[in-house]
Parts: structure tokens; sequence; C-alpha cells
């Protein structure tokens, strides 16, 4: 996934409203908005209206039909009914590591750019971070502490804001160097005023978009995680689903147990990552006809 164009902090910033338009004015905006209000919204109230999967069912290993959609597992369970229940697990994950991430990151970004001292520290750290092997980190780390929802949704947040970091802090820079910020400096603004007051508005834009591509490669890696065993047995998610079948030795036959949650986590990140972009591009105002 690329990350998002780094504009000026000083550039005009257009009003909410007219970005909101200009986002849902190219289809690829309207179409990656919609498709992540249907996975909120299936997250949400989908499991009110799908039991959950357990048991024992009669309909074993049956392709998809107009009585199982998405057809059915080794032990007669309804793969859509693991595809909804899966949204759920999969979005939370998704999104509390996301702002554990975003946390994490804009605070030390936000560090880094204003205090000059610490920029040494934070930019070794993160630098640091970015060239270990996040994968082989995280299954340790998981296999340590236990499988569970709180552990991935922890680890996968933990080890995934560097990226913001250095986003957050290469255009916090931009802003701590205009002529306004010394004025607040002349005029007795402490650091913390000066940095919550201007320095943080002018990059939310960025940690917006952030928040969007963060959530999708936790999603992946949360995927990821659970497919290699390492995903709470006792809650459904889409990287369990596919493990399942791995394990059921039906891969490779039962195509649609893999399938589907794989299109689920396909579609998802694909969502995210076009409507990080597209309201990155809806913000700038050097892009009048995009």
């Amino acid at each position: 996934m690329s990350a998002p164009t780094e504009t000026p902090a000083a550039a005009v910033k257009p009003s909410p409203m007219s970005s909101l338009k200009r986002f849902v004015a190219k289809p690829s905006g309207a179409l990656s908005l919609a498709a992540l209000v249907v996975f909120a919204l299936t997250g949400l109230i989908g499991p009110l209206f799908v039991d959950k999967p357990g048991g024992l069912g009669t309909d074993i290993l049956q392709p998809p039909s107009a009585e199982h959609w998405f057809g059915t597992d080794d032990l007669g369970q309804d793969v859509l009914a693991q595809v909804i229940w899966g949204t759920r697990i999969s979005l939370t994950v998704g999104v509390a590591a996301s702002a554990i991430a975003i946390v994490i990151g804009t605070a030390l970004g936000l560090l880094g750019a204003y205090v000059k001292r610490a920029d040494t520290w934070v930019t070794m750290v993160t630098d640091l971070m970015l060239s270990l092997p996040l994968l082989p980190l995280m299954i340790i780390v998981t296999a340590m502490v236990g499988p569970s929802v709180t552990t991935l949704t922890f680890v996968i947040g933990l080890f995934s804001w560097p990226e913001v970091t250095r986003l957050i802090r290469s255009n916090g820079m931009v802003v701590v160097a205009m002529p306004y910020i010394d004025g607040a400096r002349a005029l007795g603004a402490t650091g913390w005023r000066i940095v919550t007051r201007d320095v943080l508005p002018a990059v939310v834009p960025l940690i917006v978009v952030s928040v969007l591509l963060t959530a999708a490669k936790a999603v992946i890696s949360e995927a990821g995680l659970s497919f290699l065993g390492l995903g709470d047995p006792d809650s459904w998610s889409w990287g369990r689903i596919m493990l399942n079948a791995q394990r059921s030795g039906v891969i490779s036959t039962a195509w649609w147990q893999t399938l589907f949650p794989s299109l689920a986590i396909l579609l998802l990140v694909l969502s995210a990552t076009v409507a990080g972009v597209r309201f990155n591009d809806s913000r700038d105002p050097r892009l009048k006809d995009r």
C-alpha cells in the first residue's frame, strides 16, 4: 500500500463540506465509502440476525446454493454466518490496533517535530522498528502471551506505529518552521499549546489517512496471525475460517471456504486504501480537477 501524499501543511485547506463533495465526486471515493459502510454495518448488526456458527450440521461441505449462499464447511456450519461473525472481530482488531498505532505514532511524531533534542531519539527508534521483521516478532510475542483478541489488538497496534511517526514528524516539521509558530513563541505560548493548537490541527488530515491505511494493514496482520493458529479459538475471524479449511484438509477442494473470507479481506483492504488515497487527494488544493 502506498503512503499518502505529504501535502505541505501550510497550504490552504478546503472546507470539510467541499472536501466531502470532492471525495464522493469520483466513483472511487463513493464506492470505497459505500463498501466501508457496508462492512461496518455487517460487523455491527449482522450478528444480531445470524446465529453464531457452532456445533454440527447435516449439510457437510455443500457448495454455495440458495440455502447456503457461501456453502458449508466440513462440520456443516454455514460459511456465510462465519464470514459475518468474522467481520465483527476482524474490524474490531483492525480499528482498535489502528487507534493504538495512531496515538503512539502521532505523539512521537509531534515530539520529534517540535523538540529538537528528542528528534534524534525518535528518528533512531523509528528507523530501528522499521528495519525489524515485524511478522516473526508478532508471532513470538503472541505465542508467548497467549492467543486472544486483546493480545492480537495490542501486538499489532504496538508494532504498527513507526510509519505513522515518520509521516507525522516530516509534516509536523514543516509546520514548526512556519513564521506564525515563531510568533506564538514570542507571545509566550507554551510548547504544549503550540503543539496542540497549531501543529496537531495541521496534520489531522494525515492522521485520518493513516487511520484508514493502518487499519487495513492491521486486518491483514490479524488474518495472517489467525491463519497461523495464533488467533482467539473462541472467536470467529476471517483468518480462522481459512485456518479451519486448512486443518480439515479441504482447502483445495472446498474452494468456497477460503474464497469468501479472502474476498472479504481483499475488498476491505482495497476500500480502505482507496478511501485513504481519495481523502488525501480531496484535501489537496493543488489537485482541483481530481
